[in-house]
């Protein structure tokens, strides 16, 4: 699960740093950061699949509805982000997919957390 936590925030976190970087220099969204956005939802569900898995092997959690709670939200945060950032042609695109990975990159941390209680 370290991995798959790791990989997702690592991944969310170079388009939110790319993302600041286009509202700083007041640009819009642009399709290659939509296609990261899709990267970075692969790897999401790559860690439904590995929690699934670590669940059929015995894994317990503590919170279960916090944890999937997070996985989910986590998984459809980012496209509603991306269809508004795709829809407002303005810098504010950027600000919204932003906000959408700093949103997701906490919640990578309270799974890792959910995930070891």
């Amino acid at each position: 699960m370290l991995f798959t936590v790791s990989l997702a925030a690592a991944i969310v976190a170079v388009l939110g740093l790319w993302a600041l970087w286009f509202t700083l220099r007041d640009r819009a969204v642009v399709l290659k950061q939509l296609i990261l956005g899709g990267v970075v939802e692969a790897a999401l569900a790559a860690q439904i699949v590995v929690a699934l898995v670590g669940l059929a092997r015995g894994h317990v959690l503590a919170e279960p509805w916090t944890f999937w709670g997070y996985v989910i939200t986590a998984l459809f945060l980012l496209p509603v982000a991306g269809a508004w950032a795709f829809a407002d042609r303005t810098r504010w695109s950027s600000v919204v997919l932003l906000v959408a990975c700093v949103a997701i990159l906490a919640m990578q941390a309270r799974v890792w957390q959910v995930w070891n209680a």
